[in-house]
């Protein structure tokens, strides 16, 4: 099964580095922060606390979706570290995971798979009636996955946080586009997950993902 380490990292757009921190890591990493850049200071901004440290080094700190931003540091350790409800769409061409996480444990999860066809090399008429038939599978594939965010998260839209998706976006967006499920897309949160093809540990994978402190590192700001 995939594990997400306590910490990750990917470079950024722009410049510096996105990490991805577990929350009840936080305070470790803050120290080694401290340690590797000086004291710091924070600043506290409505999309989360920003530090910025004595050799010109600066993080901005992102919450977890669903959770409120806090107005300090130590306000915000205690908010990203509490537990909360999340929904979980996973989806790519022919392959959907559905899933209630409490923190970082699945509760309720359903995965389903349904063939969609490749592209072909064939041109003509016959690439033609590929491609519809492909697109008929897609659709039909994203119908499958309405109906079980339909059973799964529907009924629990109110008792969820944030809906958090992720694989292909064009894949989520098809599922989502039933209108059933105007009550679900209203929560959808603006973290969106790489995960690869949608199974059970990849949707275990993606609820650890999903809780975790997104922190953007720059070692020379221009603000």
């Amino acid at each position: 099964m995939a594990t997400l380490s306590p910490v990750s990292s990917r470079p950024a757009a722009g410049g510096g580095r996105w990490v991805e921190v577990d929350p009840h890591r936080l305070p470790r990493w803050l120290a080694g922060f401290q340690e590797r850049h000086g004291r710091y200071e924070v600043v506290p901004l409505p999309e989360g606390p920003r530090l910025v440290a004595a050799d010109g080094a600066v993080a901005q700190c992102h919450p977890p979706p669903g959770t409120p931003v806090a107005p300090d540091l130590d306000a915000f350790i205690a908010s990203v570290t509490a537990p909360r409800r999340l929904g979980l769409l996973l989806a790519r061409r022919g392959a959907v995971a559905v899933g209630i996480a409490l923190g970082r444990n699945l509760e309720v999860s359903k995965v389903d798979t349904r063939y969609v066809q490749g592209r072909t090399a064939a041109g003509g008429w016959s690439q033609q009636r590929f491609a519809r038939r492909r697109e008929n599978q897609a659709r039909a594939s994203a119908a499958d996955g309405a109906e079980i965010v339909v059973r799964l998260l529907l009924p629990a839209a109110h008792r969820i946080a944030a809906l958090v998706t992720g694989g292909d976006r064009r894949a989520v967006d098809a599922v989502l586009a039933d209108p059933r499920l105007a009550p679900v897309a209203a929560l959808r949160a603006d973290r969106f997950l790489n995960v690869g093809e949608p199974r059970h540990a990849t949707l275990e994978t993606a609820a650890r993902q999903a809780c975790a402190v997104v922190i953007r590192i720059s070692e020379d700001d221009p603000a």
